[in-house]
């Protein structure tokens, strides 16, 4: 069996092209500098400029490698503590280690998802982030 590149199962392709263009996460109304800091300045993301009409809204978008967010603004913001997107990454122990290093909170999760090693994380407003990689075991279940 071919394994997909999320590291289990088979791929599958549908006639309509599926692929993922961006995960929006709420945030706060007064929240873009805090947040910015945290995407841009810590996780090295390059933040994108949106189009007028969209930017009148507040929030930001960024980019990195393959992962676009589109921060929006909510006006009565709950943080999502369990909803979270899961980010690939390469190195996730360097990726844990600048957190850690910068008072950010990581949360192994050990056993929780075979040939995967994964922690979470909260940006600064509570929205919780799920940062994942391969172990290289190819699970069966």
């Amino acid at each position: 069996m071919v394994t997909s590149e999320q590291g289990y199962g088979p791929d599958h392709t549908s006639p309509y092209g599926y692929g993922l263009h961006h995960v929006m996460v709420a945030i706060p109304p007064g929240a873009e500098d805090r947040c910015r800091e945290f995407y841009v300045g810590l996780l090295g993301m390059l933040e994108l400029t949106k189009p007028p009409a969209l930017a009148a809204r507040g929030g930001l978008w960024v980019r990195a490698d393959t992962l676009e967010l589109h921060l929006g603004v909510e006006q009565d913001f709950r943080p999502a503590r369990k909803a979270h997107p899961g980010i690939r990454v390469q190195d996730l122990d360097g990726l844990a280690a600048a957190l850690t290093g910068a008072g950010v909170e990581v949360s192994w999760d050990e056993d929780g998802f075979p040939g995967h090693r994964r922690f979470y994380a909260a940006d600064p407003v509570g929205n919780r982030l799920e940062f994942i990689q391969r172990d290289g075991a190819v699970p069966t279940w």
